[in-house]
């Protein structure tokens, strides 16, 4: 049971990460990634938001959506859930940590529209992934979308100090980084 745990967890955060394999949540790879501290921010909120998107859709899904015979309803039901959920992380972000909150900005409402949170509960159902499984792979998506947003967020500052053509500056060069990243990643496959 613990090597089908270790196994879920380092499959998903390596082998079909959210962000480089999938490109799912793409606008706060992007955005955020200028700062380690928003980037760790966001990546905590990410992941308790997956973890508990994961934890209320698996028994709407199949306790209500499929007894009722509604399940069709699944994708505007995970919606209203999932912002939900984000409302209260930004509200306790807000209280809690409010330079967090400043320096996540407007990114941390874009959790609710992520289609890495969505996709996440979404992927779920189509693979028909038992309660544990579902919940293996939102942590581990969770520590995939953190491990690869610090990673990009160091690799964004080493990009500030070095010498790139004005035409690459920002986010052409941020892209090219991303993809030789998802390459690396991609490299991966078949070790798991």
């Amino acid at each position: 049971m613990i090597e089908v745990f270790l196994i879920g967890i380092a499959t998903s955060m390596l082998i079909n990460n959210i962000l480089l394999m999938q490109f799912m949540g793409i606008c706060p790879f992007l955005g955020v990634s200028n700062r380690i501290q928003s980037s760790v921010g966001m990546s905590a909120a990410v992941l308790f938001v997956l973890l508990i998107a994961t934890l209320i859709t698996y028994p709407i899904y199949h306790f209500v959506l499929v007894r009722a015979g509604i399940s069709f309803l699944d994708t505007i039901t995970f919606i209203l859930v999932i912002a939900s959920i984000v409302q209260i992380v930004e509200l306790i972000i807000r209280k809690f940590s409010p330079s967090l909150y400043r320096g996540l900005g407007a990114y941390l409402p874009l959790i609710t529209c992520n289609c890495a949170v969505l996709g996440l509960v979404q992927i779920n159902i189509a693979n028909r992934n038992n309660f544990f499984e579902s919940m293996t792979y939102a942590l581990g998506t969770g520590l995939g979308f953190g491990f690869v947003m610090i990673i990009f967020t160091a690799m964004r500052e080493q990009l500030k100090a070095a010498d790139v053509s004005k035409s690459f500056k920002g986010i052409p060069i941020a892209l090219i980084s991303a993809g030789i990243m998802a390459l690396a990643f991609f490299g991966l496959t078949g070790l798991i």
